[in-house]
């Protein structure tokens, strides 16, 4: 055999991880400039909202300007609001959300799993699902109100009634779309139906049920905030509320930042959690 055949692999043996290596630092550099790209495009805007408010170019009072909803988010911060500290309120809608979102999620996916699997419940019950899911929600949280009073168990209705739809169609969908050769197989090494669904059909759904967790938390947070703002006695949305009925347009921004600021650590845990279940696929470039 020829030295030539034989120094082949080694030199691409050095070369793989150099092409890695290379990658990994494209897909850095990439998301280098992706968040310096986010941040400048964050401080102009905030910059031009601020030098047009004091320029009277859009009216400060309706607008209001980041310098003052700054200052209101410190007032609350050290000094607790109208209802108490900023935590509890924080805290409050938190709670609401969170309930309302593990509660519409398991409806959502037992539901889903459970019609996508038995044709004969999907026939009868598609219908009524598709006259509720055609019905705006959200006008559904003053009958909860009354229902279920001032506290947190209408801002939970609210939540776990957006929550669910995404979650059962996902979960649906996910369950019709597994592989027919795995439950196939499945069946033929011994498995009933309870074992091909717990071991088949809910692992292929994962995915598609996971992408609708991301969206139906923040489904949550709407329909906590909504119940709040129509009524409650603590929360983000009483919040909402009382700063627009004293027109305090600072409040009402202060108060739209906290819940974004929430969502995001919630998405951040969300993308965590699937990245460590998925660790398998591989990563997007």
């Amino acid at each position: 055999m020829s030295p030539e055949v034989l120094s082949t692999p080694v030199v691409d043996t050095v070369k793989t991880p150099d092409r890695a290596h290379s990658r990994a630092r494209a897909a850095r550099r990439r998301r280098i400039v992706v968040t310096a790209t986010r941040v400048l495009l964050l401080v102009a805007f905030l910059g031009l909202w601020e030098v047009f408010s004091r320029a009277k170019v859009i009216d400060p009072f309706n607008f209001s300007m980041p310098s003052k909803i700054w200052d209101q988010i410190w007032t609350w911060v050290t000094h607790g609001t109208a209802l108490g500290s900023l935590g509890e309120q924080i805290w409050y809608t938190l709670y609401e959300a969170l309930l309302g979102w593990v509660l519409g999620v398991v409806a959502g996916v037992v539901l889903g799993i459970a019609l996508g699997r038995i044709r004969f419940l999907a026939d009868v019950l598609g219908p009524y699902i598709k006259v509720l899911n055609s019905m705006p929600r959200i006008i559904l949280a003053p009958i909860f109100l009354i229902w279920f009073g001032l506290g947190p168990a209408s801002k939970v209705a609210s939540a776990v009634v957006l929550v669910f739809f995404p979650v059962f169609f996902n979960a649906f969908q996910g369950a019709r779309e597994v592989d027919r050769n795995l439950v196939a197989n499945a069946r033929i090494l011994g498995a009933g139906d309870r074992r091909v669904t717990l071991q088949v059909v809910i692992p292929s759904a994962t995915a598609w049920i996971f992408t609708s967790l991301h969206v139906s938390f923040g489904f949550a947070l709407i329909g906590a905030i909504v119940g709040e703002y129509i009524g409650a006695t603590k929360g983000i949305g009483l919040l909402v509320a009382q700063s627009q009925n004293t027109f305090n347009a600072a409040g009402v921004y202060a108060a739209m930042v906290i819940l974004a600021v929430v969502a995001l650590a919630a998405e951040g845990l969300l993308t965590f959690v699937e990245r460590r279940v998925f660790r398998w696929k591989p990563a997007n470039s």
